[in-house]
């Protein structure tokens, strides 16, 4: 497994690898696929060392990615980062997750993050034992916020210190 900064030519697998999380409802909150052009303002904006957008490699193919993105917009937040991990389907379950976590920690300290938040839909509980495994606990619950045509979901809000 290699771990690297996302390029434009990478984009057309990192939606086509969050779109196979849309029908769940488990991992998203989105309720249909996303376009890359829908998501080039997404990926413009983690075009930076203190944002950034990872591609996770194996055998030189995209697999997952992970990004770290800001949780506010307020300068009180700069050190406080919103994970994101979305890994293909076929290599699911293989320790990847905890091993690119690891990592994305490792690399958010480096450029001045201290905090990371994970926004993890209740339900999803192949997420929810990835962050616990990695030390994050939860901070916070919304119940029922989200509708998924009458399927209510909560969202918990898992947080750790990494610096």
């Amino acid at each position: 497994m290699k771990l690297r900064s996302a390029r434009q030519e990478d984009l057309a697998a990192i939606v086509a690898i969050y779109n196979q999380s849309i029908a769940s409802h488990k991992v998203t909150a989105d309720m249909v696929p996303v376009t890359v052009a829908q998501r080039q303002p997404w990926f413009a904006a983690h075009n930076s060392a203190h944002w950034p957008l990872f591609v996770v490699q194996q055998a030189n193919q995209v697999v997952g990615w992970v990004s770290l993105s800001p949780y506010k917009q307020r300068a009180a937040y700069d050190a406080t980062a919103e994970i994101s991990i979305y890994l293909d389907a076929n290599v699911r379950g293989q320790g990847l997750g905890t091993a690119v976590l690891t990592e994305v920690e490792h690399e958010g300290a480096r450029v001045g993050i201290s905090t990371i938040v994970a926004l993890v839909i209740a339900a999803n509980t192949a997420s929810r034992g990835l962050f616990s495994k990695a030390g994050y606990a939860q901070w916070g619950l919304l119940p029922d916020v989200m509708d998924f045509g009458g399927q209510k979901q909560s969202l918990l809000i898992l947080g750790k210190q990494i610096a």
